[in-house]
């Protein structure tokens, strides 16, 4: 007879697969899961037919692979771990930039991609959300400087230093520029896109960072958000994707703006 608190569990515990499915959807640990299927059954059948030897050689290994499978599943763990950590209960309410800082970064950096489209100079930029990437930042050469389309612009000038690197954002700040990302393990790219389109994508995988990238050979720009990659944008469409994603944070947290404001306030009366 079922109750109420049986339904509960079942519906959690499939919510949990669907959502653990989705997490490994189109990635390398999803192939490993399609083995370690294979092996369970192939583990039944040998005991259904008695095969005794084949039966110890694929019970053993399937003991084994429970330790494997935390080696294996280590990427997807994190990215849920930080997805959890990413929720309301965990989200700071004090540091949260004014409507009118948040729209000058957003056409600072439409602007700025808008110009390097135009003249095909490929170019890499991440802007932080929730999940600190500051171990990103370390791999490249320190700004610390406030964002602006002319900084950008030269950063990411043909036969810089930091030409090549990734630069990343938090808030209205360039932190730094140069910076080594890593590739994502998604085995279904097109083998069109380089390594500046796999880079963006791999730390949109393992983090909820923003990437905008500008292909330097056909000036398209793309952006990448939670492995999945949004090619041939326009200015405008840039422009409103980054609203869409960066301004419901502003919108639906006016406390927040309203306490960092007050904290400004003061500080310039001071």
């Amino acid at each position: 007879m079922f109750r109420l608190r049986d339904v509960i569990d079942i519906l959690i515990v499939a919510y949990v697969l669907y959502r653990f499915l989705v997490l490994i959807k189109e990635t390398r640990a999803a192939q490993v899961l399609k083995g370690l299927a294979v092996l369970l059954i192939a583990t039944k059948v040998t005991e259904w037919l008695k095969l005794n030897t084949i039966n110890w050689l694929l019970s053993n290994a399937m003991t084994v692979g429970v330790i494997a499978l935390l080696i294996v599943f280590q990427p997807e763990l994190r990215r849920a771990l930080e997805h959890i950590g990413r929720g309301r209960f965990f989200n700071s309410a004090i540091f949260m930039p004014d409507e009118k800082k948040f729209t000058k970064v957003i056409n600072e950096i439409t602007q700025t991609v808008q110009n390097l489209a135009r003249n095909k100079i490929g170019a890499l930029i991440v802007i932080e959300r929730k999940t600190g990437i500051s171990d990103v930042v370390e791999t490249g050469v320190r700004i610390n400087g406030t964002v602006s389309s002319e900084l950008l612009f030269n950063i990411f000038a043909p036969n810089t230093p930091l030409h090549d690197g990734a630069v990343i954002i938090r808030e209205d700040q360039i932190l730094a520029a140069g910076c080594f990302l890593p590739l994502t393990e998604n085995p279904n790219l097109s083998k069109q896109l380089g390594t500046r389109h796999r880079a963006g994508l791999g730390i949109s995988e393992v983090s909820d960072a923003i990437s905008i990238i500008v292909s330097e050979e056909t000036g398209i720009v793309s952006l990448a958000k939670d492995g999945k990659l949004t090619r041939y944008l326009d200015a405008k469409g840039l422009r409103d994707i980054l609203n869409d994603i960066f301004g419901k944070n502003v919108e639906s947290n006016p406390l927040k703006i309203r306490r960092w404001r007050i904290k400004n306030d003061r500080h310039v009366k001071k």
